[in-house]
């Protein structure tokens, strides 16, 4: 099973998958990681490249059996259809999950007030993530308010989706 982790930055996705990855024993590939890891050895331009990366390991793990989560803005049509492409080769089911926060003063407080835990990694300000390019899903995922619902309960419907074969 791939599960991918998409939406803005502050809205709790990794909160949530990160739960869902120590609940469900996964190997989690977290985007901010891979990038951060890029630029540390010089490289400017990480978007694509990360995501490559990325579903490169995914790919690895999934032919391993293993279970992954991918926690990513996954802003657009090319990198949703690569994390489909990946999970239709390897013969596994894919769970899109898209986290958002309804309520924006909580969002931009998030956004604002984050520590980061990926050092060297510049935080998003509230002003990037308002202008970010998040291409229309064409296919709707698994929408998920992080303003409606604790981290918690967020799995545990993620959880009965996978029970009742998503």
């Amino acid at each position: 099973m791939l599960i991918v982790f998409s939406g803005l930055p502050g809205t709790g996705k990794t909160t949530i998958a990160r739960l869902l990855a120590v609940r469900l024993g996964a190997t989690y590939l977290r985007i901010d990681n891979i990038e951060q890891a890029l630029r540390d050895n010089g490289m400017r331009e990480v978007g694509k490249t990360g995501y490559d990366i990325a579903n490169a390991l995914a790919r690895s793990n999934l032919a391993l059996g293993n279970q992954v989560i991918a926690d990513c803005v996954n802003p657009l049509a090319e990198s949703r259809e690569a994390w489909r492409a990946i999970a239709d080769g390897e013969g596994v089911g894919l769970l899109d999950i898209e986290v958002l926060c309804s309520d924006l003063d909580e969002h931009r407080r998030r956004v604002q007030g984050r520590e980061l835990d990926v050092p060297g990694l510049v935080p998003a300000s509230w002003q990037s993530v308002c202008e970010h390019d998040y291409q229309p899903w064409a296919v709707p995922p698994l929408r998920l308010d992080s303003a409606q619902l604790l981290p918690e309960e967020a799995v545990q419907l993620i959880l009965e989706r996978l029970a009742a074969g998503q």
